[in-house]
């Protein structure tokens, strides 16, 4: 079981603009990534509320909630925020709130043993790590830059914890992959 944030970013490191657009992330022609397989695969999903208002708004799943399984899947979906969020009938969402470290347990046990993905954003990725929960970071970098917005992750990553795995060009997209090695071996910061 790894828990992996799977992400598209902007080459200068943002995953949304201010207002939490990713119009930028759609208008990209020619040859896409595709995590159609990762997304299958994964067990349970993680993300924070931006996140998740903008999973449901766009493909309206409040007032279509019979989109959900197509959209997102069966599996369980845990949503870090502070205030009441709207949940689509019938589907598996759970509402968390405080740190990150007393929810594990129950995500991994709702994952059932398999993968989780973090969706983001960059806020709730610094966290996991924080907590010695963040297994990978695979970055889809698109060739985008932004002047302001979202970061990729709130917060530092030095080099000692990351160890390239793979580096694939999709397209006019570089796709990065990292495993993160636990915070007692990092060394050298």
């Amino acid at each position: 079981m790894a828990v992996i944030y799977e992400t598209a970013a902007t080459l200068n490191g943002f995953l949304a603009t201010e207002d939490d657009s990713l119009d930028w992330l759609f208008q990209i022609p020619g040859e896409q990534p595709d995590i159609t397989d990762f997304m299958g695969s994964a067990a349970a999903m993680v993300m924070g509320s931006t996140t998740y208002e903008w999973v449901l708004a766009v493909e309206d799943l409040v007032a279509h909630p019979e989109k959900w399984a197509s959209s997102m899947g069966r599996k369980p979906v845990f949503v870090f925020s502070t205030r009441d969020l709207p949940v689509p009938a019938g589907a598996d969402v759970r509402i968390l709130d405080g740190d990150v470290g007393r929810h594990l347990s129950e995500i991994r046990a709702a994952a059932g043993g398999g993968d989780i993905w973090m969706m983001g954003g960059g806020g709730l990725a610094a966290q996991f790590l924080a907590a010695d929960a963040l297994d990978r970071i695979a970055i889809t970098m698109a060739p985008v830059t932004l002047a302001r917005g979202k970061p990729l992750f709130s917060g530092d990553v030095f080099w000692d914890r990351l160890r390239l795995r793979s580096a694939e060009k999709v397209g006019e997209w570089a796709r990065l992959v990292y495993d993160i090695t636990p915070a007692e071996r990092g060394t050298n910061r």
